[in-house]
């Protein structure tokens, strides 16, 4: 079975991006496109179904016609709300797939084999995240439906885990991913790493 026949997709766009001074950093453009627009443009083709996680108004985002899915649980309670909102919608619309892949709105440059790769290795593991040279990269991971359960438990609390954190504690299968001429990981967070990125942009695929 292809991988893109049985996963879900979410890109998490719902943090408060304080170092690009508020708003919605994923809509700032990079030699053209938004880092939106890149992030739907590369994840798309690795999944069946995608969603975008974000709060407030959703028209903002009705030119990528994807659902866009809020956090169940308020307060900006961090990624692992944006996943547990994923993993929600699944249960209720799409209730015969097991697994969940997530993506950063802010890192355009992902590899194009991101959910090939992290499916094939899960075997019996629920949770799989990509990590290159020794770094985690938590955002970019893999989880089973049957984690809802438990993200709930801890989000009801009103906590805001680190999500490499939660996924440590859970001991995460990890997928290593080679860095060649440039880094797929490379995050945007601040204007300079958005200059940083013009570049990269050139040549990526």
């Amino acid at each position: 079975m292809k991988a893109s026949e049985s996963v879900v997709g979410i890109i998490l766009a719902g943090g408060l991006a304080r170092r690009m001074g508020g708003g919605d950093k994923c809509l700032l453009p990079l030699a053209g496109k938004t880092l939106l627009q890149r992030t739907i443009d590369r994840a798309s083709p690795q999944v069946d179904q995608l969603l975008l996680n974000a709060n407030g108004n959703s028209l903002r985002f009705a030119r990528t016609r994807l659902p866009v899915v809020p956090d169940v649980y308020s307060n900006n309670l961090g990624p692992l709300a944006g996943i547990h909102a994923g993993l929600h919608w699944m249960a209720s619309h799409s209730p015969n797939a097991e697994w969940l892949v997530s993506f950063a709105s802010d890192t355009p440059f992902f590899p194009e084999n991101l959910t090939e790769a992290l499916v094939s290795a899960a075997s019996s593991a629920k949770l799989v995240v990509a990590t290159s040279k020794l770094k985690l990269h938590p955002v970019f991971a893999l989880w089973h439906i049957s984690l809802k359960s438990e993200i709930e438990a801890v989000l009801q609390t009103g906590e805001a885990p680190r999500l490499q954190d939660w996924i440590k504690a859970r001991g995460a299968l990890e997928v290593d991913f080679p860095i060649d001429t440039y880094d797929p990981f490379f995050n945007i967070n601040t204007p300079q790493d958005l200059y940083a990125a013009e570049p990269i942009s050139a040549l990526v695929k």
